[in-house]
């Protein structure tokens, strides 16, 4: 079993660095941490960075999660391999780029590149928003999945993933006492579906409406209340037609782990919002 601490990062592809860097700072409210002629971090906590775009194809798109233990990155490695999961490692420059220690990489049953990192760099320097957008930190993805219930089990085998709750087929997993840090959704193509952050309060949802609202940034979901996680939210579209959510999500897990029954929501729009907000993201319409 190979155990995960927390997701840790995402990183973009993206024709047009600018873009990427107007939105990620003027709107979504990170931090520029470094900038180059191909990088851009961008950070919304104590890490290096939660957020990272890179010169290339739009439809590369990667998700991190960092080890428990570092000196088992290898042995994880030749788990997946035995298994006959593509993967690899990472090279230096490679870990370099990522500002890691070490990393591998493997692809889901549905296509997606999923990277696994050792000794990931905090920063010494605190988040310094670069507008009051709420922000605490990098919460979880909505992941696409050509088969849910295929790739949830893939999940089980490999890794230390409980299920928190299911809307139709798609589960909720986590990997810590936060009610997730992924979800998979049922769609026809890999990639990630949406990138949540984690505000304060519901005020910095409501507040992020207007906001976006007066910029003409398209919102495609709320604001509203997940009865999952019980977060207040909003979703928004970035460059490249990725979606981003705020959300307030405070549920977790402790009491009782190993008796916790996942809830099983049909799969309606009434289960993404309990106030009644109606999705324009197909992967939520049922």
């Amino acid at each position: 079993m190979i155990e995960l601490r927390d997701i840790y990062y995402t990183r973009l592809g993206t024709r047009d660095l600018e873009a990427a860097e107007a939105f990620g700072t003027t709107v979504l409210g990170l931090q520029v941490v470094e900038r180059t002629a191909e990088r851009l971090y961008l950070k919304s906590d104590a890490r290096h960075h939660t957020l990272a775009y890179f010169l290339g194809d739009p439809s590369e798109q990667i998700v991190a999660f960092e080890i428990k233990d570092w000196s088992k990155l290898g042995a994880a490695f030749e788990q997946l391999s035995k298994a006959d999961v593509p993967c690899g490692m990472g090279s230096a420059a490679e870990a370099e780029d990522r500002h890691v220690d070490g990393f591998m990489w493997f692809q889901d049953p549905t296509g997606n590149r999923i990277e696994i990192v050792a000794r990931p760099h905090d920063s010494g320097v605190r988040y310094f928003p670069s507008r009051d957008a709420g922000i605490v930190c990098f919460g979880h993805v909505g992941l696409c999945s050509t088969d849910p219930v295929r790739d949830q089990a893939f999940w089980l085998r490999h890794f230390n993933v409980m299920i928190s709750d299911w809307i139709g087929p798609c589960p909720l997993l986590r990997v810590n006492e936060r009610h997730h840090q992924m979800a998979l959704f049922a769609t026809d193509h890999k990639g990630i579906q949406h990138i949540n952050f984690q505000v304060r309060e519901v005020d910095d949802v409501m507040r992020a409406w207007y906001f976006l609202q007066e910029r003409g940034t398209r919102i495609v979901f709320g604001p509203g209340r997940h009865p999952t996680s019980g977060g207040n939210f909003l979703y928004f579209e970035g460059p490249d037609e990725v979606i981003f959510e705020y959300s307030n999500s405070d549920r977790k897990i402790i009491d009782d782990v190993a008796n916790y029954r996942p809830r099983q929501f049909p799969l309606q729009p009434s289960s993404f919002c309990m106030w009644g907000s109606k999705p324009d993201i197909r992967e939520f319409r049922g």
